[in-house]
């Protein structure tokens, strides 16, 4: 015999995938596992200007666009980060 999981879980699997309900900003928790780093490095990377985020009042967020600028970033130097220029 099979089950079947409930209702409500399926419906969140599936508004999750959707685009149209993607969060346009991350916690910085959720950038780093988005990147699969630790919360450690995500802020060093924000630190130093690798990644960029904005303030919301006192929280701070990442928008999704500044993660794909930054893998691609990445790609475009051979796997290597760029210098910041302080």
């Amino acid at each position: 015999m099979t089950t079947t999981a409930p209702d409500s879980v399926r419906l969140t699997a599936i508004t999750a995938t959707d685009p149209e309900e993607s969060p346009l900003l991350l916690t910085v928790e959720e950038a780093a596992r988005k990147l699969r780093i630790c919360r450690t490095r995500m802020y060093h990377l924000l630190k130093t200007g690798e990644v960029e985020s904005t303030l919301i009042g006192r929280s701070r967020r990442v928008p999704v666009e500044c993660l794909h600028e930054y893998v691609n970033n990445l790609l475009a130097n051979g796997g290597q980060r760029q210098k910041t220029v302080a």
